[in-house]
């Protein structure tokens, strides 16, 4: 069904009008450069064309009403405006409520309440940045119901990342939010998350297709050991600095990295560290084998990328490293690694069309007689950034 008369029909039933506008922010696949993002170092992400779509209108009262058409049993949520959300009481409006209290601290409030009406396509808990949707798509809405002048969307992803941070408890670096509202369709974003300068590279992919695959394990970055990874990181730093000064992990090259990492004596956080400063660098490598057409070194890079977050920053698991070995072992493959945060979620697969079908069928022969279950394979295309639709 066509998406502006879905959001019509769903936003008329359930608050008895039609809405003021309508918007979509994309989720992401992060190509190469895990867990660098809140280092100071360089990501590769591509935004999807599954995402979340919203629809949304001013209310003449300061009651904030949101209603998810994929969490139809909870109903209508209400709130009133500037209510702050808790997260030791966890709800699935808490992250467009995050949003808004984002905005309102950073000179943005809504003048009134508003009825919120989100659809999204994302498997949750997957690791393609279904909250980061959520938070920058009610930032686009809110933006054209208000007029909010001089809101940016770079600004958008800041704030968005803000209320996942302050508000939602996930210590999360910039990469998922500024993907879901800059990146372009059929392009890959090289993003310097210190800079935040960005630099676009069309994705000819040729005779080849990105695949998500899910593992069907579900992760939540708040409950994880997430925001453990980035104290470790943070305590290498700091060993590091005691030395000389340094601004962040990802500002070492691989060569400077092993002249002092001696200075970082907690083995764990070496370890860390470690991985920090060589993912940076094969992102960069990668950006630049993709510049050159060379899939094949794009590949390789992959795959080096999943084996340190296995192995060095652990934050893989049976189901992830199950199938990126499957996939390493199939030809036609160029390259395969978890992406987003781990502990669940996803792989990415570059994959040569005429391997697809040998791809789909001997992971899922393979995974449903190890595991139990059938992953599930997405074919992917590199969509738009956030907008109005």
């Amino acid at each position: 069904m066509d998406a502006i008369v879905f959001l019509n029909e769903q936003f008329e039933h359930i608050f008895g009008r039609l809405p003021e506008k309508m918007g979509f922010a994309p989720g992401r696949v992060n190509l190469i450069g895990e867990h660098t993002d809140y280092h100071g170092g360089h990501v590769f992400p591509c935004a999807l064309t599954l995402g979340t779509w919203g629809a949304a209108a001013r209310r003449q009262d300061k009651l904030v009403q949101f209603y998810s058409v994929n969490r139809s049993d909870a109903g209508i949520v209400v709130r009133r405006l500037g209510f702050v959300p808790d997260p030791r009481r966890r709800s699935w409006a808490d992250y467009p409520l995050s949003m808004m209290c984002s905005l309102a601290e950073h000179g943005f409030p809504c003048e009134s309440g508003v009825d919120l009406l989100l659809y999204g396509d994302l498997p949750v808990g997957a690791g393609l940045s279904s909250s980061a949707s959520v938070e920058v798509l009610t930032g686009v809405l809110l933006r054209a119901l208000f007029g909010f002048d001089g809101l940016s969307d770079e600004d958008l992803a800041k704030y968005a990342q803000y209320a996942e941070n302050r508000f939602i408890g996930v210590n999360c670096g910039i990469m998922d939010q500024f993907s879901s509202a800059l990146c372009k369709r059929n392009h890959a974003m090289l993003l310097d998350t210190l800079t935040l300068q960005r630099q676009y590279a069309p994705l000819r992919l040729e005779d080849a297709d990105i695949i998500v695959t899910n593992s069907g394990v579900k992760h939540s970055l708040a409950s994880s050991a997430y925001n453990r990874r980035r104290q470790e990181c943070e305590a290498a730093l700091r060993a590091l600095s005691e030395q000389s000064p340094l601004s962040a992990l990802c500002a070492l090259t691989p060569e400077e990295w092993e002249m002092r990492k001696d200075a970082v004596t907690d083995p764990v956080c070496q370890k860390r560290a470690r991985h920090a400063v060589y993912e940076n660098q094969r992102t960069l490598d990668a950006f630049s084998a993709l510049e050159e057409g060379d899939l094949r070194a794009f590949g390789a890079l992959m795959n080096a990328s999943h084996r340190s977050l296995r192995d060095d920053y652990e934050v893989s698991c049976p189901e992830l490293d199950l199938l990126t070995q499957l996939a390493w072992e199939i030809e036609g493959v160029y390259g395969s690694r978890m992406t987003g945060g781990g502990f669940g979620g996803c792989t990415v697969s570059i994959v040569r069309r005429d391997a697809r079908k040998s791809f789909t069928e001997t992971i899922g022969k393979v995974f449903r007689e190890k595991v139990g279950r059938d992953p599930l394979f997405y074919v992917v295309g590199p969509g738009a950034g956030a907008h109005l639709i």
